[in-house]
Order: C-alpha cells, then sequence, then structure tokens
C-alpha cells in the first residue's frame, strides 16, 4: 500500500474530533515555524496567518450554522476567539507582534480536542 493510500484510508476512518485535531496541528505547525523565520520568510509568515485565519472564519461560520450542536455560550466563544485572532493575525502581519498567543490558542483548542486517558 502506497504512503498516500495509507493516508486517504486513515483520515476517510479518522472521528471528526481527530481531524479538527489534525488540522490544528498543521495549522500550529505552520505558525511556530513562521515565527522561527519571521520577517526574513514574509510570504511564509503571511501564508500561515491566512491559514490559520480562514480555519478560524470556517470554525465561526460553522458555529454561526442552525444545525450546529454545540452548546450556545461554546458556539459563541468560538466565533468570540475567531474574531480575536483575526484581529491579533491582522497585528502580527503589520506591526510583527508576537506569533506565540495564537500559537497559544491553538494548543489550548488542541488539548481540548484530546479525548482524556483511560485509567
Amino acid at each position: 500500500m502506497s504512503l498516500q493510500a495509507y493516508h486517504k484510508a486513515q483520515r476517510s476512518a479518522e472521528l471528526p474530533r481527530d481531524t479538527e485535531y489534525r488540522l490544528f496541528a498543521q495549522v500550529t505547525q505552520a505558525l511556530i515555524e513562521a515565527g522561527r523565520k519571521g520577517r526574513s520568510d514574509l510570504a511564509g509568515l503571511m501564508d500561515a496567518l491566512d491559514w490559520n485565519r480562514r480555519m478560524w472564519s470556517v470554525l465561526a461560520s460553522d458555529c454561526a450554522s442552525s444545525g450546529n450542536k454545540l452548546p450556545d455560550a461554546l458556539r459563541a466563544q468560538i466565533v468570540s476567539l475567531s474574531l480575536w485572532v483575526s484581529r491579533y493575525s491582522s497585528e502580527v502581519a503589520r506591526t510583527g507582534a508576537a506569533m506565540e498567543p495564537l500559537i497559544d490558542v491553538n494548543k489550548t483548542i488542541m488539548a481540548g480536542l484530546t479525548p482524556p486517558t483511560a485509567g
């Protein structure tokens, strides 16, 4: 089985929570790498910020839909975080503000997506 076929099979067997975690991990890693390179790779920085902002925008749109089953308070918090991510990303792009707050928010969400260990 090719590596590509393996990854395709793995993704099709994932739970939505696992898919969300994987996406957050990929976006967060892109933010970390962009933060390391800083403005020396401006295109990479902007791409990482845009990817993160688009991910959060999709989450907010999903939370705003009437079919979303999350509790209303959680949905509102996600929409609020999305708005903050958008504003802060602009600040990072414009002034070179630290990337860590964006990374920290994503890592906090990832921790919430990780199922508790049995034991």
